[in-house]
Protein backbone atom coordinates (compact mmCIF):
# COMPACT_ATOMS: atom_id res chain seq x y z
CA UNK A 1 0.00 0.00 0.00
CA UNK A 2 2.86 2.40 0.76
CA UNK A 3 4.35 1.82 -2.48
CA UNK A 4 1.71 2.38 -4.46
CA UNK A 5 0.99 6.25 -2.57
CA UNK A 6 4.24 6.61 -3.22
CA UNK A 7 4.06 6.36 -7.16
CA UNK A 8 0.65 7.85 -6.63
CA UNK A 9 1.28 11.29 -5.09
CA UNK A 10 3.73 12.64 -7.68
CA UNK A 11 0.97 11.97 -10.00
CA UNK A 12 -1.63 13.95 -8.43
CA UNK A 13 1.00 16.64 -7.93
CA UNK A 14 1.50 16.47 -11.74
CA UNK A 15 -2.33 16.49 -12.35
CA UNK A 16 -2.99 19.47 -10.24
CA UNK A 17 -0.73 21.58 -11.88
CA UNK A 18 -1.49 20.44 -15.41
CA UNK A 19 -4.84 21.37 -14.68
CA UNK A 20 -3.61 24.89 -13.07
CA UNK A 21 -1.72 25.52 -16.28
CA UNK A 22 -3.97 24.75 -18.38
CA UNK A 23 -7.30 26.33 -17.58
CA UNK A 24 -5.74 28.87 -15.33
CA UNK A 25 -5.30 31.53 -17.74
CA UNK A 26 -9.06 30.75 -19.29
CA UNK A 27 -10.48 31.36 -15.82
CA UNK A 28 -9.09 34.42 -15.53
CA UNK A 29 -11.25 35.87 -18.46
CA UNK A 30 -14.53 35.88 -16.89
CA UNK A 31 -12.41 37.45 -13.74
CA UNK A 32 -10.90 40.75 -16.17
CA UNK A 33 -14.23 41.22 -18.13
CA UNK A 34 -15.94 42.60 -15.31
CA UNK A 35 -12.74 44.62 -14.28
CA UNK A 36 -13.74 48.19 -14.28
CA UNK A 37 -10.73 49.50 -16.32
CA UNK A 38 -9.14 48.52 -20.06
CA UNK A 39 -6.02 47.71 -18.24
CA UNK A 40 -5.72 44.01 -18.03
CA UNK A 41 -3.83 43.79 -14.83
CA UNK A 42 -4.19 43.35 -10.38
CA UNK A 43 -5.46 44.87 -8.43
CA UNK A 44 -8.88 45.04 -9.94
CA UNK A 45 -10.42 48.74 -10.49
CA UNK A 46 -13.82 47.98 -9.61
CA UNK A 47 -16.88 45.50 -10.43
CA UNK A 48 -19.18 46.53 -14.31
CA UNK A 49 -21.13 44.85 -16.41
CA UNK A 50 -20.59 47.87 -18.80
CA UNK A 51 -18.74 45.39 -21.05
CA UNK A 52 -20.89 43.08 -21.25
CA UNK A 53 -23.28 46.02 -22.31
CA UNK A 54 -20.89 47.67 -25.06
CA UNK A 55 -20.45 43.97 -26.43
CA UNK A 56 -24.64 43.62 -26.64
CA UNK A 57 -25.41 46.39 -28.25
CA UNK A 58 -21.83 45.99 -30.83
CA UNK A 59 -23.42 45.78 -34.53
CA UNK A 60 -20.75 44.43 -36.17
CA UNK A 61 -19.80 41.85 -33.16
CA UNK A 62 -23.55 40.98 -33.55
CA UNK A 63 -23.00 40.49 -37.37
CA UNK A 64 -19.72 38.14 -36.99
CA UNK A 65 -21.78 35.89 -34.44
CA UNK A 66 -24.24 35.40 -36.70
CA UNK A 67 -22.29 34.73 -39.61
CA UNK A 68 -20.07 32.16 -37.04
CA UNK A 69 -23.20 30.79 -36.15
CA UNK A 70 -24.73 29.79 -40.10
CA UNK A 71 -21.41 28.72 -40.82
CA UNK A 72 -21.02 26.54 -38.06
CA UNK A 73 -24.48 24.96 -38.14
CA UNK A 74 -24.11 24.31 -41.93
CA UNK A 75 -20.11 22.80 -41.81
CA UNK A 76 -21.81 20.72 -38.79
CA UNK A 77 -25.12 19.47 -40.46
CA UNK A 78 -23.11 18.84 -44.00
CA UNK A 79 -20.10 17.01 -42.58
CA UNK A 80 -22.12 14.95 -40.42
CA UNK A 81 -24.42 14.13 -43.26
CA UNK A 82 -20.88 13.21 -45.40
CA UNK A 83 -19.79 11.02 -42.19
CA UNK A 84 -21.93 9.26 -41.68
CA UNK A 85 -22.00 8.15 -45.42
CA UNK A 86 -18.23 7.68 -45.21
CA UNK A 87 -18.61 5.58 -41.76
CA UNK A 88 -20.93 3.59 -43.17
CA UNK A 89 -19.56 2.31 -46.14
CA UNK A 90 -16.29 1.90 -44.67
CA UNK A 91 -17.69 -0.08 -41.68
CA UNK A 92 -20.02 -2.65 -43.54
CA UNK A 93 -18.79 -3.00 -47.28
CA UNK A 94 -15.32 -4.67 -48.25
CA UNK A 95 -14.71 -1.85 -50.71
CA UNK A 96 -11.36 -1.85 -53.05
CA UNK A 97 -8.13 0.48 -51.62
CA UNK A 98 -10.14 1.28 -48.21
CA UNK A 99 -7.13 2.46 -46.38
CA UNK A 100 -5.93 4.88 -49.22
CA UNK A 101 -9.63 6.03 -49.39
CA UNK A 102 -10.05 6.31 -45.64
CA UNK A 103 -6.67 7.65 -44.98
CA UNK A 104 -7.70 10.63 -47.98
CA UNK A 105 -10.28 11.61 -46.07
CA UNK A 106 -8.67 11.72 -42.58
CA UNK A 107 -5.45 13.88 -44.20
CA UNK A 108 -6.94 17.51 -43.58
CA UNK A 109 -6.19 16.80 -39.89
CA UNK A 110 -2.57 16.57 -40.41
CA UNK A 111 -2.31 19.00 -42.88
CA UNK A 112 -1.25 22.60 -41.94
CA UNK A 113 -4.97 24.85 -41.91
CA UNK A 114 -2.59 27.93 -43.51
CA UNK A 115 -1.56 25.51 -46.15
CA UNK A 116 -5.00 24.33 -46.60
CA UNK A 117 -6.48 27.78 -46.48
CA UNK A 118 -4.19 29.33 -49.63
CA UNK A 119 -4.63 26.49 -51.16
CA UNK A 120 -8.35 27.02 -51.06
CA UNK A 121 -8.67 30.85 -51.79
CA UNK A 122 -6.59 29.75 -55.40
CA UNK A 123 -8.65 26.49 -55.87
CA UNK A 124 -12.24 29.45 -55.63
CA UNK A 125 -10.65 32.33 -57.53
CA UNK A 126 -8.61 30.67 -60.36
CA UNK A 127 -10.76 27.45 -61.36
CA UNK A 128 -13.99 27.84 -59.94
CA UNK A 129 -13.76 31.75 -60.21
CA UNK A 130 -15.69 31.84 -56.92
CA UNK A 131 -15.70 35.27 -54.79
CA UNK A 132 -14.68 34.32 -51.12
CA UNK A 133 -17.61 34.10 -48.86
CA UNK A 134 -19.66 32.36 -45.92
CA UNK A 135 -20.29 29.90 -48.62
CA UNK A 136 -16.67 29.07 -49.08
CA UNK A 137 -15.61 29.41 -45.53
CA UNK A 138 -18.50 26.64 -45.04
CA UNK A 139 -16.92 24.40 -48.03
CA UNK A 140 -13.84 24.93 -46.12
CA UNK A 141 -14.53 23.90 -42.54
CA UNK A 142 -16.57 20.78 -44.33
CA UNK A 143 -13.32 19.62 -45.60
CA UNK A 144 -11.64 19.61 -41.88
CA UNK A 145 -14.96 18.77 -40.07
CA UNK A 146 -15.72 15.46 -41.92
CA UNK A 147 -12.76 13.22 -40.64
CA UNK A 148 -13.82 14.20 -36.89
CA UNK A 149 -17.64 12.93 -38.35
CA UNK A 150 -16.46 10.24 -39.92
CA UNK A 151 -14.40 9.01 -36.68
CA UNK A 152 -17.37 9.36 -34.27
CA UNK A 153 -19.62 7.60 -36.27
CA UNK A 154 -17.36 4.96 -37.23
CA UNK A 155 -17.14 4.20 -33.67
CA UNK A 156 -20.69 4.28 -33.10
CA UNK A 157 -21.47 2.18 -36.12
CA UNK A 158 -18.85 -0.39 -35.16
CA UNK A 159 -20.57 -1.04 -31.94
CA UNK A 160 -23.68 -2.64 -32.33
CA UNK A 161 -24.52 -6.06 -33.59
CA UNK A 162 -25.14 -6.05 -37.45
CA UNK A 163 -27.51 -8.85 -37.10
CA UNK A 164 -30.06 -6.27 -36.26
CA UNK A 165 -29.36 -4.91 -40.23
CA UNK A 166 -29.49 -8.66 -41.58
CA UNK A 167 -32.74 -9.43 -39.09
CA UNK A 168 -34.51 -6.07 -40.37
CA UNK A 169 -33.62 -7.24 -44.04
CA UNK A 170 -34.81 -10.74 -43.60
CA UNK A 171 -38.30 -9.22 -42.36
CA UNK A 172 -38.81 -7.66 -46.14
CA UNK A 173 -37.36 -4.07 -45.10
CA UNK A 174 -35.41 -2.52 -47.55
CA UNK A 175 -31.88 -0.56 -47.14
CA UNK A 176 -33.41 2.62 -46.31
CA UNK A 177 -36.19 1.65 -43.80
CA UNK A 178 -33.59 -0.72 -42.37
CA UNK A 179 -31.24 2.69 -41.95
CA UNK A 180 -34.15 4.63 -40.83
CA UNK A 181 -35.72 2.39 -38.20
CA UNK A 182 -32.63 0.09 -37.01
CA UNK A 183 -29.69 1.98 -37.97
CA UNK A 184 -30.13 5.70 -37.38
CA UNK A 185 -31.85 5.02 -33.42
CA UNK A 186 -28.84 3.38 -32.84
CA UNK A 187 -26.66 5.55 -34.09
CA UNK A 188 -28.12 8.77 -32.70
CA UNK A 189 -26.08 9.54 -30.04
CA UNK A 190 -22.78 9.49 -32.36
CA UNK A 191 -24.75 12.01 -34.44
CA UNK A 192 -25.46 14.18 -31.93
CA UNK A 193 -21.79 13.98 -30.73
CA UNK A 194 -20.66 14.48 -34.54
CA UNK A 195 -22.56 17.68 -34.90
CA UNK A 196 -21.64 19.29 -31.86
CA UNK A 197 -17.92 18.87 -32.63
CA UNK A 198 -18.25 19.70 -36.12
CA UNK A 199 -19.89 22.91 -35.06
CA UNK A 200 -17.38 23.85 -31.95
CA UNK A 201 -14.69 23.15 -34.91
CA UNK A 202 -16.03 25.37 -37.54
CA UNK A 203 -17.30 27.87 -34.67
CA UNK A 204 -13.70 28.06 -33.35
CA UNK A 205 -11.37 27.60 -36.71
CA UNK A 206 -9.24 31.09 -37.64
CA UNK A 207 -7.13 30.36 -40.26
CA UNK A 208 -9.06 29.00 -43.18
CA UNK A 209 -12.10 31.60 -42.44
CA UNK A 210 -9.00 34.42 -42.67
CA UNK A 211 -8.34 32.88 -46.02
CA UNK A 212 -11.62 32.56 -47.38
CA UNK A 213 -13.93 34.94 -45.67
CA UNK A 214 -13.31 37.83 -47.93
CA UNK A 215 -16.02 41.06 -46.30
CA UNK A 216 -18.09 38.97 -44.20
CA UNK A 217 -15.96 38.54 -40.46
CA UNK A 218 -16.58 35.22 -38.72
CA UNK A 219 -16.44 35.70 -34.89
CA UNK A 220 -12.83 34.82 -34.49
CA UNK A 221 -11.91 37.12 -37.44
CA UNK A 222 -13.87 39.91 -35.10
CA UNK A 223 -11.97 39.22 -32.51
CA UNK A 224 -8.86 39.03 -33.72
CA UNK A 225 -9.38 42.98 -35.48
CA UNK A 226 -10.44 44.12 -32.35
CA UNK A 227 -7.39 42.69 -30.19
CA UNK A 228 -5.27 46.01 -32.22
CA UNK A 229 -7.34 47.94 -30.21
CA UNK A 230 -6.80 49.07 -26.67
CA UNK A 231 -10.01 50.06 -25.61
CA UNK A 232 -12.01 47.12 -27.18
CA UNK A 233 -9.74 44.33 -25.08
CA UNK A 234 -12.61 44.52 -21.99
CA UNK A 235 -15.42 44.20 -24.33
CA UNK A 236 -13.05 40.94 -25.97
CA UNK A 237 -13.23 39.53 -23.08
CA UNK A 238 -16.36 39.39 -21.93
CA UNK A 239 -17.03 38.04 -25.32
CA UNK A 240 -14.28 35.45 -24.20
CA UNK A 241 -16.39 34.51 -21.48
CA UNK A 242 -19.81 34.00 -22.89
CA UNK A 243 -17.66 31.70 -25.67
CA UNK A 244 -16.02 29.96 -22.68
CA UNK A 245 -19.57 29.09 -20.84
CA UNK A 246 -21.32 28.31 -23.94
CA UNK A 247 -18.07 26.00 -24.40
CA UNK A 248 -18.16 24.35 -21.18
CA UNK A 249 -22.47 23.65 -22.34
CA UNK A 250 -21.65 21.82 -25.29
CA UNK A 251 -19.22 19.46 -23.91
CA UNK A 252 -21.35 18.69 -20.77
CA UNK A 253 -24.14 18.02 -23.32
CA UNK A 254 -21.95 15.67 -25.55
CA UNK A 255 -20.66 13.96 -22.51
CA UNK A 256 -24.36 13.76 -21.24
CA UNK A 257 -25.50 12.52 -24.53
CA UNK A 258 -22.50 9.98 -24.94
CA UNK A 259 -23.09 8.27 -21.98
CA UNK A 260 -26.64 8.13 -22.34
CA UNK A 261 -26.12 6.27 -25.42
CA UNK A 262 -24.17 3.72 -23.71
CA UNK A 263 -26.20 3.33 -21.52
CA UNK A 264 -29.26 2.53 -23.93
CA UNK A 265 -27.11 0.69 -26.05
CA UNK A 266 -28.24 -2.65 -24.50
CA UNK A 267 -32.23 -2.16 -24.42
CA UNK A 268 -32.21 -0.92 -27.70
CA UNK A 269 -30.29 -3.82 -29.02
CA UNK A 270 -32.77 -6.07 -26.85
CA UNK A 271 -35.42 -4.55 -28.65
CA UNK A 272 -34.32 -4.27 -31.75
CA UNK A 273 -33.69 -8.06 -31.84
CA UNK A 274 -37.00 -8.83 -30.43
Amino acid sequence: MMKRNAHTDPMIGYAIFYLVFLYGPVLLLPLFSFNDSIFVAFPLKGFTFQWYVAMATNDALIQALTNSLKVGISASVISTILGILAAKAMTRYRLPGRGPVSGLILLPLVIPSIILGIALLVLALNVFKIEPSLYTIVAGHVLICVPFAMLVMMSRLEGFDRNLEEASADLGENGWQTFWRVTFPLAMPGIVASLLLCFTTSFDEFLLAFFLAGNEATLPLFIFSQLRLPNQLPSVLALGSCILGVSFLVVFLSERTRRVGLQRKPTATAEAAS
